[in-house]
């Protein structure tokens, strides 16, 4: 395979990655209060749509991409009232979560199909562009794509390096330990679910606004579900993060082009290949899970204190 052919591809495979990185960014800081969010795929879809009719009604995609923010951080809002209010079943709540949202997507969603809406396109950067090789994979690319450059190193930092992170960090690891240390666990998990939220929301901004510029239902396509196993895949690392997402993305983009170049290969079998992935990483990450940094406390409720 030529450097002609294998410079495109990396370079839409950062494109392809990019909105399962911001979801998977979104779950790791959920999951690092220690609050387990199985409804990425819901609060994805509801963003996409929210940015998406933002744009088309104002004309400004940032202002709709900020509006697809917003939206994530309400669905997600509903998560940690179940979760950490009434103290429900944080799995049940994220599924039901996952189906709320796409349910309410496609059905105010449908008048909208095969519609365009203004969004972000390329912006070549002058100089790091002509970088041989890497240039035209990571710097050619749209805005939204070089704030995911930032956005892992600036986790990195808050989680490990300011008492604020290490504080959210401690209430998804020993939440009794915190507490008796004077921490608010429960206000720190209200963060990390919020937080991410908003990044799950982005992330399916992206794909109404960068990726495609149209609409249609189901757009996230299980890429929620994808961000989900991802994060185990990274081992609740950012960095890692990084690296998933955009083999994700190669995965879908070499279908893509499978596809588009009339191969023999049967469609169906080209669309499993991203999930046949997920099964493949979910498998290799059990056998490495005493290396990972799972929080110890993830998916466990606790009681507010009094």
């Amino acid at each position: 395979m030529s450097i002609d052919i294998i410079i495109p591809l990396l370079a839409a495979a950062v494109q392809s990655g990019t909105p399962i990185l911001y979801a998977t960014l979104g779950e790791i800081f959920t999951e690092r209060s220690g609050i387990l969010n199985l409804g990425v795929e819901g609060i994805m879809i509801t963003g996409a749509l929210t940015g998406f009719f933002v744009a088309k009604i104002s004309g400004n995609p940032g202002l709709a991409f900020g509006a697809a923010g917003l939206a994530g951080l309400c669905a997600a809002s509903l998560h940690g009232l179940v979760c950490l209010v009434f103290q429900g079943n944080q799995v049940v709540s994220g599924l039901a979560l996952t189906i709320l949202g796409v349910g309410f997507a496609n059905y105010l969603g449908t008048s909208l199909v095969g519609q365009s809406a203004p969004g972000f396109n390329p912006m070549v950067l002058p100089l790091l562009s002509k970088i041989p090789v890497l240039g035209p994979i990571f710097f050619a690319q749209d805005l939204l794509v070089y704030i995911t450059y930032l956005i892992p190193i600036f986790m990195w930092f808050f989680l490990y390096k300011t008492r604020y992170g290490l504080s959210m960090r401690a209430a998804g690891e020993y939440p009794a330990a915190a507490t008796a240390a004077g921490l608010n666990v429960i206000g720190y998990r209200w963060l990390g679910v919020l937080t991410g939220g908003f990044f799950m929301g982005l992330g399916g901004a992206y794909l109404s606004l960068a990726y495609t510029h149209l609409w249609t239902n189901n757009l996230t396509a299980g890429r929620g579900w994808i961000a989900v196993a991802l994060v185990i895949f990274a081992f609740w690392r950012p960095g890692r993060a990084v690296f998933g997402a955009y083999l994700f993305g190669g995965i879908m983009a070499l279908q893509l082009r499978l596809q588009a170049s009339g191969t023999q290969i049967p469609s169906s079998l080209l669309l499993m290949l991203p999930y046949v992935l997920t099964i493949a990483v979910l498998v290799v990450s059990s056998w490495l899970r005493g290396k990972t940094d799972e929080p110890a406390a993830l998916g466990v409720n606790i009681q507010p204190a009094e």
